[in-house]
């Protein structure tokens, strides 16, 4: 790969060299088929020549024994030809998505970095097909480009006045139509990028759905995304236009270009050049030679479409990573010791924090923003500007990514719900069979949502547990968070949509079921933060107070503002 990323160029080349053997196989039948189709007028020229201006019977069986053969060998080669270079392009495409997947999962992040989720999807699906796309027309390009060399050849035989005019006059046809194409391959990417932009705008909104209703912002949203969708349409108008242009530019080029063909073989014909029999197979030749110009016409645009996805594919491929990834691996014996020495990012002004192995601690602050920092922090989705973080003494930069995750879980506040049961839901954040799982619903009180639904547990949930309330989710995500057992467990108000009863009933049992083991609780909440072990208040950017729930309450103003109001 190079040292820079990928280019769209390497993105393309990649494609191919993936699917080589099925391109170079599909290329060969693909030429035997062409080669065979532009055989055909050859074999009835002749075929006039030596069975009809003759009146010979057998020799006219002959030549349409030979047909019947050719036939038979084009439309087999034409069959399996298209069957494998559809294959490649499915198989291109499909690989590209899985890199792309595996970009966007990777433990360093930065993939989504300014891009929406719509957006990725889009990429991953129209882009990938439309780059496996050249790996299918590459055969079909060949294959023509076969045919264009067969029926020059054919030509020559015939006449060379005619073979040299095809000869001559193809490099400049497909020099012009390459050129052609480069107005549709700005405006084809142009497309793709307002397509994706659409898309992720239209996921934006169906997300935030509810929230919109809530608000009374349905008018503003429908008027941002038929602004968003306009431009798309526009976009898509305007590529569509450049398609038919190039392809009728090209096919009026090639149109004149056989119809010189035509009259020149015709002038030969009535000067005794060349027999009737060469002359039907010329003006055959100059006919079949408007299909391979048609498919590489097709071929041409393709590409130009191709090469525009490409290079966002590649943009996405080489997007920087977040963070870099540490090689130290973290030990399955983890203390749960967090360290925070003059931390600095966005709203943090150097936080300097020790958390014992074992604590439950609670923070407070006023302001989302430096909330959120601190959770970027901690999830290590960014690494702090200035400071460092350990976990037991060890930095959390030399830690690869993906360990210190399953050791540091940071469970932020607006969690989704998959598609399927509560239950399995509740399991995705388990790591093995022995997860305390039953514990888990029972002190998150999911074991009451489970009771209400129509097949308990194994209830299928919709899309982002929208079948739920906003409550019953909260309650079904901490559950997921609680089976997963990391030794250290952040939570970022995990019961802001819960009824006070029932908040109550899970911060005692948070507290007995996380015994023994580090956990953060980020929130405002007085029930949770009366039960954990101390409590630090973030003010500006720093630790402004540290003490237990009741202390601050009794002696602190700006904390009783922020738990209390």
């Amino acid at each position: 790969m190079p040292a820079g990323g990928p280019t769209g160029g390497h993105v393309l080349r990649r494609a191919i060299r993936g699917q080589r053997r099925r391109v170079v196989t599909a290329s060969l039948l693909g030429t035997v088929h062409q080669g065979c189709e532009a055989l055909v007028p050859v074999v009835i020229g002749a075929a006039i020549d030596t069975a009809v201006a003759t009146g010979s019977s057998p020799s006219l069986l002959r030549w349409l024994l030979v047909l019947a053969g050719l036939f038979l060998v084009l439309s087999n080669c034409y069959r399996t030809s298209a069957r494998l270079a559809e294959g490649a392009g499915e198989r291109a495409a499909h690989r590209l998505r899985m890199e792309l997947g595996a970009r966007v999962l990777d433990p360093r992040g930065g993939a989504d970095a300014n891009r929406l989720p719509g957006a990725l999807t889009s990429i991953a699906t129209n882009d990938a097909r439309r780059v496996g796309s050249v790996a299918t027309v590459l055969a079909y390009g060949v294959a023509a480009t076969s045919a264009l060399v067969i029926s020059s050849v054919a030509l020559l035989r015939i006449s060379v006045p005619l073979g040299l005019l095809v000869l001559l006059g193809i490099p400049p046809l497909l020099w012009l139509g390459h050129r052609i194409s480069r107005p549709l391959e700005r405006r084809s990417e142009t497309e793709q990028e307002r397509a994706a932009h659409a898309s992720g705008v239209a996921a934006d909104l169906v997300a935030g759905l509810r929230v919109l209703k809530g608000m009374g912002a349905e008018s503003a949203a429908v008027a941002r995304y038929r602004t968003t969708s306009q431009d798309s349409l526009a976009a898509a108008l305007r590529a569509a236009r450049s398609r038919a242009g190039h392809e009728g530019a090209v096919l009026s080029l090639t149109g004149v270009f056989i119809a010189v063909i035509g009259i020149v073989g015709a002038y030969l014909a009535m000067r005794g050049s060349i027999s009737i029999g060469d002359l039907v197979a010329a003006v055959g030749l100059a006919q079949f030679l408007l299909g391979p110009f048609q498919l590489l016409t097709y071929v041409n645009a393709e590409f130009a479409q191709g090469r525009a996805s490409a290079r966002r594919i590649a943009e996405v491929l080489g997007s920087p990573a977040a963070v870099e990834g540490g090689e130290s691996e973290v030990s399955d014996g983890t203390a749960g010791h967090l360290r925070l020495s003059g931390v600095r990012l966005g709203s943090l002004r150097g936080v300097d924090l020790d958390i014992r192995p074992g604590e439950l601690i609670g923070v407070v602050t006023g302001d989302p923003a430096a909330a959120a920092d601190l959770l970027l922090c901690l999830a290590r989705e960014r690494d702090p500007a200035d400071g460092l973080i350990e976990l037991d003494g060890v930095p959390l930069t030399a830690l690869a990514p993906d360990g210190l995750r399953r050791a540091v879980l940071v469970a932020h506040h607006d969690a989704d719900l998959f598609e399927t049961s509560l239950l399995d839901n509740v399991r995705a954040g388990a790591r093995d069979d022995a997860a305390p799982v039953d514990e888990a619903l029972a002190a998150s009180a999911a074991d009451e949502v489970a009771r209400l639904l129509p097949d308990g547990g194994d209830t299928v949930l919709a899309e982002r547990g929208r079948s739920l309330s906003g409550g019953q989710r909260q309650r079904v995500a901490l559950a997921r968070a609680l089976a997963a057992d990391s030794s250290v467990l952040v939570l970022h108000d995990p019961t802001t949509a819960v009824d006070t009863v029932t908040e109550s009933r899970i911060a005692a049992r948070l507290r007995e079921v996380r015994h023994g083991r580090t956990t953060v609780l980020i929130t405002t909440s007085p029930a949770l933060l009366a039960v954990t072990d101390r409590v630090v208040v973030l003010d500006e950017g720093t630790v402004a107070a540290d003490g237990h729930h009741t202390e601050l309450v009794a002696g602190d103003e700006r904390y009783r503002a922020a738990v209390l109001a």
